[in-house]
């Protein structure tokens, strides 16, 4: 595939909407672990505590505009500055994954003479995590236990809904009771909160010594008692 059908897609919109092309030198940019070095006195080398974390990282893509400069490049730079927070980016050369980005960067052009076409670049921050669209897909389990095998090598937080109450599902030897509910529960693991629409619904729950689930790396056991009927999982697989 040529460069020119190289493109990017930000809270769903594509920079082919724009006529911008893009390259892909940084897609593949790491992020750092958050290690704090400490140097102990009289001890050879740095003590490392990890803070069981990743690092946000900046991805930045090259991109230029080779007609009607003026007019995409204005509409282009509104629309990404115009988003606040982390939205969902993806790129044609890993359409497999996406990230949660954020935009707020100031974009200087280089033009050629005559301003007929320019070039410039487009830095997002990052969340670390590089998710799989495949981690999107929902698992369900109908009256029945079962497994949900994690293909990457990090542990997931899933989005849950239980439907039913005055029982308990257990991922992991990790179990969630739904005390009470009205049709189903959802159960956010990694905003650590319970709800169903907009009512909070965490004292409805109870948890084993107060964790919600996690899929850890491998095959990770899914069971229930009989008075939740059915589970849908939403496994948000990622990597970096």
């Amino acid at each position: 595939m040529g460069l020119a059908f190289e493109y990017l897609t930000y809270n769903g919109k594509s920079s082919r909407d724009f006529d911008v092309c893009i390259s892909g030198n940084g897609v593949y940019n790491t992020p750092a672990r958050d290690v704090e070095a400490i140097a102990i006195p009289g001890r050879n080398g740095d003590l490392h505590i990890e803070n069981e974390r990743f690092e946000n990282v900046s991805i930045t893509y090259p991109a230029y505009i080779t007609k009607n400069f003026a007019e995409n490049f204005d509409a282009f730079k509104a629309y990404l500055l115009s988003r606040r927070g982390y939205k969902r980016l993806m790129d044609s050369y890993t359409p497999d994954f996406y990230r949660l980005a954020s935009y707020s960067s100031a974009i200087a052009p280089e033009m050629t003479p005559l301003n007929r076409w320019g070039k410039f670049d487009v830095t997002f921050d990052c969340d670390p995590r590089r998710f799989l669209v495949s981690g999107d897909k929902k698992i369900t389990f109908v009256g029945t236990d079962g497994s949900i095998k994690n293909p990457t090598l990090y542990t997931a937080l899933p989005l849950i809904r239980a439907y039913g109450s005055s029982a308990s599902l257990t991922i992991n030897g990790i179990s969630v009771m739904i005390n009470s509910a009205s049709e189903y529960t959802d159960l956010d693991c990694e905003l650590q909160e319970a709800y169903k629409g907009t009512t909070n619904c965490n004292g409805n729950i109870t948890l084993t010594n107060g964790v919600f689930p996690s899929l850890a790396p491998g095959v990770n056991a899914i069971s229930r008692a009989s008075g939740i009927w059915k589970i849908e999982i939403i496994p948000r697989w990622w990597t970096i």
